[in-house]
């Protein structure tokens, strides 16, 4: 299974000729080669998750494509087919096994009203929270999507997500509002998180991918 990151929180995971796509969204350039594309998966309803114009892109090169998010993506993709998934679902998508843990969004300030977020976890190895700390619980996760800046993140906080994940890889996501500087720096904190368990940790920039 190879997992290529694309810019801020989108992720395309490759399998045996399938392909699954996780949270294109406004920060995310235009994604290409997607008539292998077997599923989506949006983790919530904010746009730098999900756009329309991404959708409409996936749509037109595989249609029919399964959507998969939580109720407040449904609510707001008006017009979209969506899939209403919640945590302990699991769903299968051509090559891909879904299960899906959390529930809410982490919280950005007690004026901006919370919404509903799942975490996925992708054929029982790579976990990506979307925006939560959510921890899966019984769950030996070979690689861990981390999210390393956003509004709603301490770095100290996602140090102990790490932490309590124990992944045996790990690289960063939802960084396009870090500068270089900040992101090299939480790269580091993240770094040493992961090593503490004695996993491994990968400096990802766009259109890198690890081979799981």
């Amino acid at each position: 299974m190879r997992v290529t990151k694309h810019e801020h929180a989108a992720l395309r995971i490759d399998e045996s000729g399938d392909s699954l796509l996780i949270d294109p969204g406004s920060f995310t350039t235009p994604l290409d080669d997607l008539s292998s594309v077997v599923a989506v998966v949006l983790t919530h309803e904010h746009p730098d998750h999900w756009t329309p114009e991404h959708l409409d892109r996936i749509l037109r090169a595989a249609p029919g494509t399964p959507i998969f998010a939580p109720a407040g993506v449904a609510a707001a993709a008006d017009g979209y087919e969506i899939t209403v998934v919640a945590p302990g679902d699991t769903v299968t998508a051509g090559r891909f096994t879904l299960r899906f843990f959390g529930g809410e969004h982490a919280v950005i300030h007690s004026s901006i009203p919370l919404v509903q977020n799942v975490g996925v976890l992708v054929n029982d190895e790579l976990y990506y929270p979307g925006d939560s700390y959510a921890v899966p619980e019984d769950v030996v996760v070979d690689a861990l999507a981390a999210p390393a800046g956003a509004p709603w993140l301490k770095i100290g906080e996602a140090m102990d997500f790490v932490l309590a994940v124990k992944p045996r890889r790990a690289f960063g996501v939802h960084d396009m509002t870090l500068s270089v500087i900040g992101r090299t720096m939480h790269r580091q904190r993240l770094r040493w998180a992961t090593e503490q368990n004695g996993g491994e940790f990968f400096e990802l920039d766009p259109g890198d991918a690890l081979d799981l």
